[in-house]
């Protein structure tokens, strides 16, 4: 248990340590280079124009470069690259216990990660080659959500016919089977969370949050003995950490598409391997909430001709009606810890007695 302990401690703070080391020469790269929007979002993901949110946000859009997600998951990369290097180089007990590099645990969060992280830094570079308008910058939504799903079904079919996965666990019910059901609910799960990936638009926010997140399923995964999992989930945490020292106001760089598409697909995947899936509403509540704000505006719109809030997301919509920005981001992160700490009492307790 000790080992294992200090095995996931050691992680975090290799991560953070190689976040830190590693964030000067990125920050170089962006501002030397000019990596940030030519102009602010114009335009709404439903149409018409946003000029609430370009009242709040415009100067900050044009002026910091995006890419900052890169902090997170490359540090979490070389990271496993470093301690799997060294237990093949200096085999011993000290460095084959340190490696989380395991086939059953981590490969495929880990390929997810850098997968979908290189879609979203491709994203990234359109946004800054590209245009600055929501739709006509960066690679189109439609795409986006093309490529998610395509790593839901590939994440589905690895479950369904490698792990023969074909049910969930429901705390304090027991599984419930789906069947070849399993492989599109997958797969809407993962869009569902991918979804919730716009709530990076306030410095700190997003990081402080994908950072309890991991928290709460690395606490999952060690309850489970899922160590090298657990392992992973810290190594997220300490990278995210070390993205969040230079990302509180006034943010030095924003996480962007390279950093949320990474981290939402695989806190999808984390769940499915925890087999807690079900509480990834109640963990991941502050990006389904987002989600669901940028929905009901949109129908609001459509269907009744008027909007619900000032401006969505809701993150938006609070600094709209006054609160500073650092108020929004501190009960965000607030709330993301009161929800993650039930979701994990959820999930440890109500499996434990229905074992």
């Amino acid at each position: 248990m000790i080992n294992s302990v200090v095995k996931v401690f050691l992680s975090f703070f290799l991560t953070f340590s190689v976040g830190i080391f590693i964030t000067p020469f990125v920050t170089n790269y962006l501002y030397k280079n000019k990596m940030w929007k030519k102009k602010a979002r114009n335009e709404a993901l439903g149409g018409g124009e946003t000029p609430i949110f370009n009242q709040l946000h415009k100067e900050k859009e044009t002026g910091t470069p995006r890419m900052g997600g890169i902090i997170i998951w490359a540090s979490t990369l070389l990271t496993i690259l470093i301690l799997s290097l060294l237990s093949d180089l200096f085999p011993s007990v000290a460095t084959q216990k340190l490696n989380f590099l395991s086939q059953n645990q981590t490969w495929l969060p880990l390929f997810a990660l850098v997968a979908a992280s290189l879609v979203g830094l491709a994203d990234d570079l359109l946004q800054v080659w590209g245009g600055g308008g929501y739709v006509a910058g960066g690679l189109a939504l439609s795409k986006r959500v093309v490529f998610v799903l395509i790593m839901g079904f590939i994440g589905a079919y690895w479950f369904y016919f490698k792990l023969g996965m074909t049910a969930i666990a429901v705390p304090f019910a027991g599984p419930i089977e789906l069947g070849i059901l399993f492989i599109p609910f997958f797969m809407l799960v993962m869009l569902a969370i991918f979804s919730g990936g716009v709530i990076d638009g306030i410095d700190g926010l997003a990081g402080g949050i994908m950072a309890v997140m991991f928290s709460a399923y690395g606490v999952i995964a060690f309850f489970q003995n899922q160590i090298d999992l657990a392992t992973f989930c810290a190594a997220i945490v300490g990278g995210t950490l070390a993205f969040l020292w230079f990302n509180v106001p006034p943010a030095r760089f924003y996480m962007s598409e390279t950093g949320m598409l990474g981290l939402t697909v695989t806190l999808s995947i984390i769940a499915f391997l925890t087999d807690s899936v079900a509480v990834l509403p109640i963990i991941a509540f502050p990006l389904i909430a987002t989600s669901a704000s940028v929905v009901i505006q949109y129908l609001s719109k459509k269907y009744r001709g008027k909007k619900v809030f000032l401006v969505a997301p809701l993150h938006h919509h609070f600094e709209a009606i006054g609160w500073p920005a650092a108020k929004v981001t501190m009960r965000y992160w607030i709330l993301s810890i009161i929800f993650a700490v039930v979701g994990m009492i959820v999930s440890i307790l109500g499996i434990t007695l229905t074992i």
